[in-house]
């Protein structure tokens, strides 16, 4: 088992930017093709679209794979809401002893637990001795494929 020791990058969103993408409305099929359609295209700002509270949300980059099979990878961007309540199950950035990473978190009735979503990775079990801080809830993951 290893422990990842890498850093995240952390990014802040412009929400001034005002760059919009066209967007089709009406969903995509991922099954059998649908008949084609007059599709609406209308823009979508995504920074204001994945951003539910502004002044509480930032961007992380991903460096690593502890988290590959909550299908968060490396190099993924990671858009992160610090004014969500951390609870159990929920995914985090967290700064441990002085060390960024993103866990989910397990809350046991006698402990805390940073859990990775690999199996080549240790779960970080947090004691009275660690200082932890979560930053804020991962709300969403943009990938390049």
């Amino acid at each position: 088992m290893s422990i990842e020791k890498k850093k995240l990058t952390f990014l802040k969103p412009d929400l001034e930017s005002e760059i919009k993408i066209p967007y089709i409305s009406h969903g995509v099929s991922a099954g059998f093709p649908s008949p084609a359609l007059d599709f609406m295209e209308t823009s979508i700002d995504l920074n204001k679209t994945l951003i539910e509270n502004p002044l509480a949300t930032f961007y992380v980059q991903v460096d690593g794979n502890s988290m590959i099979d909550a299908g968060i990878q490396d190099k993924d961007i990671l858009v992160v809401d610090r004014s969500i309540e951390p609870g159990n199950k929920k995914i985090a950035i967290c700064l441990i002893d002085g060390e960024f990473t993103v866990k989910r978190i397990k809350v046991d009735t006698d402990c805390l637990w940073l859990m990775p979503e690999n199996s080549s990775y240790t779960p970080i079990k947090v004691t009275e001795e660690n200082q932890l801080i979560i930053w804020g809830i991962v709300t969403y993951v943009i990938k390049k494929i």
